[in-house]
């Protein structure tokens, strides 16, 4: 067994054009003053990282590496969500995707697409240069539009578009593996891969590609019903990475899962910071602890309620409550006793 690696901080609901969230190093420093061991940085967030440069200079990496360093920080990993969002966008959703391109791509799905998948590319490389081995991203969505739909779906709709999916994709995984990384699909409503039946699908069609994993966060789960607990039994050799986040479910007589189009605040499904939500954070490091997860615990903050640093705050020490250092003993060895072949045989009755 392995004691699991935290807390890290995920960064992209904390960066912002105001000190100290404005530069990687400013973060860097705040962040070790909270008590985080680690950040794990979005590669789309040009504030706090240069992609382009990261892919191609080893010096720049090692600089990043080495300002962390300074401040008794590493990097757990690089994430892509913007990027891999734009792999797969439904025309529904295009006016609201155009913005997480540059501007001269915009009205343009087929060059905004091309635009992601190449800096799906450059993250894979920076990722390498970083020595990481995991990168977190969406799947993007071609048919989240047809979830519960009437009229009912045509024959061959879903098929299409995870046909299409994988077809996308599957370029990037063989990169991925060149660079020595894990893809690590975040399994999230509004994503193709949203549960485990849809990640069973693209898995399937992507050829079982052993880049091809997965980021665990239950509050995703919480806010569909899923058994995130038996996810983790069915799934655990694809989790290569993990967000700490939580949410309460409290459906009425007005409200279930659909939310009835409320805001946030009003939802029956809602995130909360951790400790405040409904999620066994327990019975989750206890499976990643069973089963050897060898990855990062990282903080995501996402609340409808609490600030977001009296949030990081309190989970530094949430998370570190719940990191359970695995034993190296077998605790009724005391009363173990040698035993030879012979006396095993004599015990078992056999001649």
């Amino acid at each position: 067994m392995q004691t699991i690696k935290g807390p890290s901080l995920h960064l992209a609901q904390f960066a912002d054009d105001k000190a100290p969230f404005n530069s990687l190093e400013d973060i860097a420093r705040w962040a070790a003053g909270v008590g985080f061991k680690a950040l794990q940085i979005p590669a789309w967030d040009s504030r706090l990282f240069d992609l382009s440069t990261a892919a191609q200079s080893q010096s720049y990496c090692d600089d990043v590496s080495g300002m962390l360093a300074s401040h008794g920080l590493v990097a757990s990993e690089l994430t892509t969500h913007i990027f891999g969002q734009l792999v797969a966008v439904n025309p529904a959703y295009d006016a609201m995707c155009d913005s997480f391109a540059p501007e001269v791509l915009r009205g343009n799905p087929a060059a905004r697409t091309a635009w992601a998948l190449e800096q799906l590319k450059l993250s894979a490389s920076a990722s390498r240069r970083m020595g990481l081995t995991e990168m977190g991203t969406f799947s993007g969505s071609f048919a989240w539009p047809y979830l519960f739909p009437f009229p009912q779906r045509p024959t061959g709709l879903i098929e299409t578009a995870f046909e299409e999916l994988a077809r996308r994709w599957r370029p990037i995984l063989d990169i991925c593996d060149e660079q020595g990384v894990n893809l690590c699909y975040e399994i999230h409503p509004s994503e193709d891969l949203h549960d485990g039946t849809s990640f069973d699908r693209f898995y399937e069609l992507v050829g079982q590609h052993e880049r091809c994993k997965i980021l665990f966060d239950p509050s995703h789960f919480v806010l569909q019903q899923l058994n995130y607990l038996d996810y983790i039994d069915i799934y655990r050799e694809h989790i290569r990475m993990f967000h700490v986040k939580d949410a309460e479910f409290l459906p009425s007589g007005r409200q279930g899962i659909y939310g009835g189009y409320s805001s946030w605040l009003e939802r029956a499904g809602r995130f909360r910071s951790l400790g405040d939500g409904q999620v066994d954070f327990k019975g989750i490091f206890s499976k990643f602890a069973q089963y050897n997860y060898q990855g990062w615990a990282s903080l995501e903050w996402e609340c409808c309620l609490k600030d977001q640093e009296d949030g990081a705050r309190e989970g530094v020490d949430f998370i570190n409550r719940h990191i359970i250092r695995v034993t190296d003993k077998i605790f009724d060895d005391f009363a173990g006793a040698p035993v030879d072949q012979r006396q095993i045989n004599a015990m078992l009755g056999i001649a």
